[in-house]
């Protein structure tokens, strides 16, 4: 989607961090932490995928310092959002916020969206661009480093699409609302195509697609729509993203066999199907956790 050239952007609730150093032997995750996890649960048949952020933590070394957390300079108007990742992920997080405020009774923003520049500490464990973004319940935030929308692209075959990576913070906003409404609370640790995991997920692919509908009619503060009609193509984008980190998909990336006892998020096909759901028919069809395992 394109934004607005003249829309003026919020970025109260977006900080960036940067010039973090691990202590330590070796820094930075280096490649594919969730790849590795995703070959070492069919090896060992136990899911590790949600354990991420901790072995990251673990290989990178325990401790992060000197690091500066600052407001988002230069990130005034959609034609920023048009021209730079970072201040398309302030604006997007601003038509999302905007858009749930509308939605969700009883609603509150996530507490921070933290963009950082290779690592950061969040009170779910490291954050790098190893472990890619995620929500973190325990400080209702949500941690990305826009590098990884290169990663979702050259490894995972995504689109570069501008599309493909709001869908991201969309779908990472999804998980607070799950976290607002309770069904954050139903998942726990079990794997499975049927598991809460995998209808957690699919739950957020949903919600994003309920943002992605109605993102054009979302105003600024002056009543400028913060984005211009979604096109084809871009819809098309966004579903390249969600199939790029569907289980199957990374299992397959991993160079493992795909096996549905350990999915944890779903399939590349539930994944674009969930999206859509949500952009036909809006959040009000996102109730992953109510229907039957073969409806999902």
């Amino acid at each position: 989607m394109t934004f607005n050239d003249n829309a003026r952007i919020d970025t109260g609730r977006v900080s960036k961090r940067s010039g973090a150093r691990r202590g330590g032997l070796i820094a930075g995750g280096g490649v594919g932490v969730a790849l590795l996890l995703a070959l070492g649960s069919q090896l060992f048949g136990v899911n590790l995928l949600p354990f991420a952020p901790v072995v990251d933590q673990l290989i990178s070394g325990s401790s992060l310092s000197g690091e500066r957390s600052e407001a988002l300079p230069g990130c005034e108007t959609g034609a920023d959002a048009n021209e730079d990742a970072e201040c398309r992920m302030a604006a997007t997080a601003d038509s999302l916020d905007r858009f749930w405020t509308g939605e969700v009774d009883g609603y509150r923003a996530p507490a921070e969206v933290v963009l950082y520049d290779g690592q950061t500490q969040s009170a779910c464990g490291a954050a790098s661009s190893a472990t890619g973004p995620f929500y973190c319940p325990s400080d209702e935030s949500i941690y990305l480093d826009v590098a990884f929308f290169d990663t979702l692209s050259s490894d995972y075959g995504a689109s570069d699409g501008s599309l493909a990576q709001m869908y991201v913070l969309a779908h990472e906003w999804g998980h607070h609302i799950s976290n607002l409404i309770g069904t954050l609370q139903q998942t726990g640790r079990e794997s499975g195509p049927a598991s809460g995991s995998v209808r957690l997920e699919l739950q957020a692919d949903c919600f994003a697609g309920a943002w992605g509908k109605n993102a054009s009619t979302v105003t600024d503060d002056a009543g400028v729509p913060f984005l211009q009609p979604v096109t084809q193509q871009q819809i098309a984008d966004a579903m390249s993203a969600a199939a790029a980190v569907g289980d199957d998909h990374i299992m397959e990336s991993a160079g493992a066999p795909v096996n549905p006892e350990r999915f944890t998020h779903g399939t590349s096909e539930q994944r674009q199907r969930w999206f859509q759901e949500g952009y036909r028919s809006g959040p009000g069809a996102c109730g992953t956790f109510d229907v039957p395992a073969s409806e999902l």
